[in-house]
């Protein structure tokens, strides 16, 4: 229930990078450690004994909030310093430097601009190298990720060499939209980039195995996709159970997750093998009730509707905003000898409409996330109307499928109301658990919002 590398702020640079694809999933964005739950049918028994419907032990809640400020500092700092990298390469005559030795090295333009691209990727990846370390770091310090070093970095590798293979042509594809059309390149940008966003939410789940190994669901759990097939029979999702997948993330992670993912024929739904073998089965239905809410209230198109028009509006104003960074500091970056946003038809000013939307990028965050928190909260509501008839008790099913989860990631049961606007990309766990802990449409002779029993 998350959008994987899946919001409208962060988008602007996702399809540019080919590293973003929008999926839908059930955990919070963050690493974290899981506690060993029960396996039992009922999840009824699993619901923490607290006046809080989301706690943790003392031990567990001191790391949980230590980790989740680290999570912050790393956040912003990693966003920030995207930004300083970028002006970096402009303003010490570096993106000049490189665009010059690639026009001597090579004849052909296009060769010299796939060159130019190809080289600032790798730059741009090795300058994020130290945080992300640090972020893996931490995360096996506090026993969210088991991977080892050799294959994290085997990991880093792959998605540098899909970003080079798939992101270096779509840069250079825009540059030359910006060289032929330098007035009204921003609307022949956002016309293209509105396939490329659907053929990249289409592909994911042909990239996904390049990174985890994944199975049928039905190979090693036969019984759990029978019972899951009461909910598709409920929801009407027809999710096939050759649809149904699980990966082997326990290789990797300690944490709980499920999401669907792709489009048309690529559909899915997949379930980490963490979740399968340390969640109750009550609580399988509701995840799979959770990610069967966004198809079906048709999250994904709704969510690629949305950034196709704020795309539009955000090309237009970082068009503007490139032009005036371009005529401003475009002598002292070196960015040509053309005038007005004919600069940035040059290697080095399309560095500057990059990081136009880096800055959007970072200044939209909260909106994207607004959002994505919207959908979440749909699907869990849906999610709990779904396993309702199926369980002992949905609200017990829920609130203990929200505390396995945030106990896995160790996320904070109080974070910062302001944090959760702008970082979080679902509601916080405890805003999550304390829904579920009271929403009972049924009480009294009522009904869902989305079933009538």
């Amino acid at each position: 229930m998350m959008f994987a590398r899946r919001t409208l702020a962060m988008l602007c640079l996702a399809f540019l990078f080919a590293s973003l694809t929008p999926s839908l999933c059930l955990a919070q964005t963050a690493p974290s450690q899981p506690a060993p739950a029960s396996t039992t049918a009922s999840s009824a028994a699993s619901q923490p004994a607290s006046a809080q419907a989301y706690s943790l032990p003392p031990d567990k809640l001191a790391k949980a909030i230590t980790l989740n400020r680290i999570r912050i500092v790393l956040d912003i700092a990693g966003s920030l310093w995207g930004l300083a990298v970028l002006w970096l390469l402009l303003a010490t005559g570096w993106a000049a430097g490189l665009a010059a030795w690639s026009e001597q090295l090579l004849g052909r333009r296009w060769l010299q601009g796939l060159l130019f691209f190809a080289v600032f990727v790798l730059v741009t990846t090795l300058a994020s190298l130290p945080l992300d370390l640090i972020g893996h770091m931490v995360s096996r310090h506090y026993g969210i990720s088991v991977q080892g070093w050799g294959s994290w970095l085997g990991d880093l590798g792959k998605g540098l060499g899909l970003s080079l293979l798939l992101s270096t042509p779509v840069l250079l594809l825009f540059n030359w939209i910006v060289r032929v059309s330098p007035r009204r390149y921003w609307l022949w940008i956002w016309l293209v980039s509105l396939p490329l966003i659907v053929l990249s939410v289409f592909a994911a789940p042909l990239l996904d195995p390049i990174f985890n190994k994944f199975e049928p669901l039905t190979k090693s759990h036969p019984a759990l996709v029978a019972k899951l097939e009461t909910v598709v029979a409920r929801t009407g999702t027809h999710i096939a159970p050759d649809r149904m997948f699980l990966m082997k993330a326990s290789a990797k992670s300690n944490g709980l997750n499920a999401y669907v993912t792709g489009i048309g024929a690529t559909k899915r739904f997949v379930m980490w093998d963490t979740a399968t073998d340390r969640l109750p089965d009550d609580e399988v239905l509701f995840i799979f009730g959770h990610e069967s809410g966004h198809y079906v209230l048709n999250h994904i198109p709704k969510m690629l509707s949305g950034m196709a028009a704020g795309l539009f509006f955000v090309f237009w104003a970082c068009a503007w905003f490139a032009g005036w960074l371009a005529r401003r500091f475009g002598a002292r970056w070196q960015l040509g000898s053309q005038e007005g946003t004919a600069l940035l038809a040059s290697r080095q000013g399309f560095l500057v409409l990059l990081l136009a939307l880096s800055l959007a990028s970072l200044v939209l965050q909260p909106v994207g996330n607004t959002f994505s928190r919207h959908f979440e909260h749909e699907a869990d509501v849906y999610g709990q109307e779904a396993i309702h008839g199926l369980v002992a008790d949905p609200q017990k099913t829920g609130v203990s499928a929200f505390n396995h989860m945030g106990e896995a990631w160790l996320e904070d049961p109080n974070p910062n109301a302001f944090i959760e606007f702008w970082e979080y990309s679902h509601p916080s766990v405890q805003n999550r658990a304390n829904f579920a802990a009271h929403y009972d449409p049924w009480a009294n002779g009522g009904h869902g919002r989305f079933f009538e029993r």
